[in-house]
């Protein structure tokens, strides 16, 4: 289980701001904040794209996988 950050549109449409590496279908929960979302920057959204090519790579996985740890 991990938590990841998304923002809801006032159609309810859900957008997740990073990749979400999973094998098969998941069940999520959505739990709404009481504060309005930060707009999202242009460039960020069109960049993410590119930068996904590199966040998942095995390399990156374990970079990172200390933070894994930390919080389990």
């Amino acid at each position: 289980m991990f938590t990841v950050e998304a923002i809801i549109d006032e159609r309810g449409n859900v957008k997740i701001l990073q990749p979400v590496p999973l094998q098969g279908t998941r069940r999520a929960l959505v739990i709404v904040l009481d504060e309005p979302a930060l707009p999202v920057a242009e460039t960020a959204l069109l960049s993410e794209a590119a930068l996904a090519e590199d966040w998942m790579r095995p390399e990156e996985d374990e970079a990172w996988s200390y933070l894994n740890r930390a919080t389990s």
